[in-house]
């Protein structure tokens, strides 16, 4: 059968390659949403695994089933014995790579060590369960990666704590303040899903070809590690220690645009008005205060108002990845955690998608345009052996 090839914008902006049930984002609207809610109301009035819950059953919980599941995914965060004795040599072998990078091997390894299956080959109610497994593994891995590449010990995790105060539990050794756990709890929820992003096609992609929810997570972390995705929080926070003061921002903004350089934590590939999740993280980062939070609003104004002058027409505003940077300073966080943090959340939204993946049985097959010599040629003869 011969298949018609249709020429498609570079990237796929805007092409629709399947129809999907769990979100949105409506970039011109500046609004998002998981499921029929709206993400950022999700993130201000209910809790990491409501939402979650909402992602892979496709209904939030009442206050029997919420709290039902909150204890399911906390009898999960114990990693595997094996996975255990062999996150100090990842973590070394990981060096400046950080925490993310050992995660790719450590997950692919915990899934091995709890039988997963290829999805292919599973139930709907199995498929659940190892997409269950492997996201309340994800935040033990990464916090034990973190402490180890530091000369720590890990930190098990608590079933009393709910998931986001256990995440900074674990990664500090101490029981957070409620208000930051809050902070990071809604910054958690606010990340989940984003649309089709690279992350999350890559994980629909290795799902339609029927692979374990292991390798399907692994690809998309490997997707997230690139910069282009998801390294820009600590870059932004960067960009905030170059400028120093608002007062400096006007003369570096111009000195950064005039040499083509990007001006990270501002602008993106969806959105053309405000971020929704900035706004909302902006609000948090007030709340939360402090001379921080003073010089990053004051240096938004400044970047915003050159970028107008100097790219008029275009949107620029602040994204996801500003005031996230802000916010996670501010809760006590390393910069080398953010980007791992943002996975620790997305990994739902990821399996979410390879669950809704694995109940169509066409694998993604895209074509491509050969733009080489033209065949076929001879083929030359081997030269005399020396």
């Amino acid at each position: 059968m011969t298949v018609t090839q249709i020429d498609v914008p570079k990237g796929l902006a805007g092409v629709v390659v399947t129809d999907t049930a769990l979100g949105d984002v409506r970039g011109g609207e500046g609004f998002y949403h998981y499921r029929q809610f709206s993400a950022v109301e999700l993130a201000a009035s209910r809790s990491f695994e409501d939402v979650w819950h909402l992602m892979f059953h496709g209904e939030l919980p009442d206050a029997k089933a919420s709290a039902a599941f909150a204890d399911r995914v906390a009898e999960l965060r114990p990693l595997p014995g094996i996975v255990r004795d062999l996150l100090p040599e990842l973590a070394r072998a990981g060096g400046t790579a950080g925490p993310l990078a050992g995660l790719r091997t450590a997950l692919a390894l915990a899934g091995a060590a709890h039988g997963f299956r290829p999805v292919y080959d599973l139930t709907t109610a199995e498929r659940a369960e190892d997409a269950l497994t492997a996201c309340a593994l994800v935040p033990t891995l990464l916090t034990a990666l973190h402490r180890l590449a530091h000369g720590l010990e890990p930190v098990e995790p608590r079933a009393d704590l709910p998931h986001a105060a256990n995440y900074l539990y674990m990664l500090t050794g101490r029981e957070p303040e409620p208000r930051h756990a809050r902070a990071v709890e809604r910054y958690l929820v606010s990340t989940i899903d984003h649309g089709f992003n690279a992350s999350t096609f890559t994980a629909r992609v290795i799902a339609s070809a029927g692979a374990d929810v292991a390798a399907c997570l692994t690809g998309a972390i490997g997707a997230l590690s690139g910069p282009l995705h998801g390294g820009a929080p600590s870059r932004a926070l960067d960009t905030l220690d170059a400028i120093g003061t608002p007062e400096r921002a006007d003369a570096w903004v111009r000195e950064q645009v005039h040499a083509g350089r990007r001006i990270m934590g501002f602008g993106h590939p969806v959105y053309r008005t405000e971020d929704p999740r900035s706004r909302m993280l902006k609000e948090i980062a007030l709340e939360l205060g402090g001379p921080l939070v003073d010089l990053a609003v004051g240096v938004e104004d400044r970047v915003e108002t050159v970028l107008a002058e100097l790219k008029p027409g275009r949107e620029l505003h602040t994204n996801v990845e500003y005031y996230a940077g802000v916010v996670m300073e501010l809760c006590g966080l390393p910069r080398e955690m953010f980007t791992p943090t943002f996975a620790s959340a997305r990994v739902v939204g990821w399996s979410a998608n390879v669950l809704e993946q694995a109940e169509d049985s066409k694998i993604i097959r895209p074509a491509a345009r050969y733009v080489g010599p033209p065949p076929p040629q001879p083929v030359p003869a081997a030269g005399p052996s020396l």
